[in-house]
């Protein structure tokens, strides 16, 4: 049959709103996964046991099950218990509780990797112990893992497609519906890999912008 890229321009319309709603699950999962990253951390490293244990439960099944089982039991399997959460919100929690654990390992490193001196000298200025974590200890140990919770954020990225086996209309989705109705696989697909190529292009510019900023402030 050929290539024919001129039905495109009649279902644009349907790949950018499925590009925009990869745009928004994606920042919104990588709010929850840096934040959550962040609270994991000391959780892991500064909580009382009793505290301690589920959440190392909770990072041991998230590092290691698939992150579509992940998806299917925070979307289907919630339901069973109460818990009905719209197909875009299971999505956003799903990537990013996975992509937290990660996170939280790397800023635990960098966490201990700050000089003892840090803690000490800033509790001796008055500060509680939270204190001194939220404003001292935590803002340097965050600096110094900005390169790869970047990675980790592209990644992300990426397996925000895997959101469209639970309904959500983004990017893969919405290709896969544009297919449907033409029978144009080849042309749609590669559409939608140059969308995500562009995002992920200018997810690496922000990147690097924070990271030169950071390597300026030091």
């Amino acid at each position: 049959m050929g290539l024919d890229f001129t039905v495109v321009p009649e279902h644009l319309d349907v790949i950018l709103l499925g590009c925009l709603w990869t745009i928004f699950i994606a920042v919104a999962a990588a709010l929850v996964s840096f934040f959550g990253g962040i609270i994991f951390a000391v959780i892991a490293l500064y909580a009382p046991w009793i505290i301690r244990q589920p959440f190392r439960l909770i990072e041991w099944v998230f590092m290691g099950t698939p992150l579509l089982l992940q998806l299917f039991l925070i979307y289907f399997g919630l339901v069973q218990i109460g818990i009905d959460l719209p197909a875009f919100v299971a999505g956003i929690i799903g990537l990013g509780l996975h992509f937290a654990v990660y996170n939280s390992e790397l800023i635990q490193t960098a966490i201990l990797s700050v000089d003892k001196g840090q803690m000490e000298a800033a509790r001796t200025v008055g500060l509680s112990r939270g204190q001194a974590l939220r404003k001292v200890v935590i803002p340097q140990a965050v600096r110094d893992v900005i390169p790869p919770i970047g990675n980790n954020m592209i990644a992300l990225l990426k397996d925000s497609a895997l959101v469209s086996v639970i309904g959500v209309s983004e990017l893969t989705l919405s290709a896969q519906r544009v297919i449907g109705a033409t029978y144009r696989p080849f042309e749609f697909y590669l559409v939608a890999a140059a969308f995500y190529y562009v995002i992920n292009l200018c997810m690496e510019w922000v990147q690097r912008r924070i990271e030169r900023r950071i390597a300026i402030s030091r």
